[in-house]
């Protein structure tokens, strides 16, 4: 008997079976990273299902998942219908995004001059925000804040401060960071969450300073499909 099942050939569906192989399967957990990807989803409208993948090694460097994404880390995809109709693994988000920005024609500008600048400040957050707030987290909230040396904590502040002026700078006249809401927006205002949240660090950034900050952050979580993102894949 011939396999239908488009996903036959991608070995994490043995360890996290797909319950609908005609839609597109998100390896995730709700992490800054994570919900950057189910809300894009969301945004989009697009059909998935979505499967926690921990952050324990168990999960993540097993071979079921190693087989998707090498570099271990979540969220990952599988999409039965790829470019050329075949199905296509991604991971790293900000490929994701493009991906699935180019795919449904939304949320990444009506032209190149705009999808450039979307573009630019999705390698903000991919290459500044994310691992810079990061492990300013890491030395703060977790093993990190061990260390008695002060310089990486320090170090990590005054970096996050600097990208959080960066941001309300360019936030100053507009609502959203590249003009239209779009796929930068995705990968950056997630990262601000964990600030109020996980890291307790708002008062080590004097984040309520940056108002522009604050108040995109705002809209941000306002949005229907933000509120559902981030909250997918469930924790429990």
């Amino acid at each position: 008997m011939t396999d239908h099942n488009p996903l036959s050939a991608f070995p994490i569906t043995e360890r996290w079976p797909a319950q609908n192989p005609d839609v597109i399967q998100l390896y995730s957990f709700p992490t800054p990273n994570g919900v950057k990807v189910s809300i894009a989803l969301e945004e989009m409208g697009l059909a998935y299902e979505a499967h926690k993948v921990t952050l324990t090694d168990e999960d993540v460097k097993s071979p079921a998942f190693l087989s998707l994404n090498p570099n271990n880390k979540i969220p990952a995809i599988i999409d039965p219908h790829g470019p050329d109709g075949d199905p296509i693994g991604l991971f790293e988000t900000g490929a994701i995004l493009i991906y699935l920005a180019e795919k449904t024609g939304q949320f990444i500008g009506s032209s190149p001059r705009e999808r450039a600048k979307i573009i630019q400040w999705l390698m903000f957050q991919m290459g500044g925000v994310g691992p810079m707030f990061g492990q300013m987290g890491f030395f703060v909230r977790f093993k990190g804040a061990e260390i008695e040396d002060p310089r990486p904590r320090e170090r990590y502040i005054n970096e996050s401060k600097r990208l959080l002026n960066v941001l309300d700078g360019e936030l100053a006249d507009k609502d959203w960071i590249a003009g239209d809401y779009s796929i930068a927006d995705m990968a950056i205002a997630p990262w601000l969450r964990p600030i109020l949240g996980v890291y307790d660090a708002a008062e080590l950034v004097d984040f309520a300073s940056y108002k522009n900050v604050v108040a995109y952050l705002n809209r941000f979580m306002e949005r229907p499909a933000v509120q559902k993102g981030v909250l997918v894949p469930p924790r429990d």
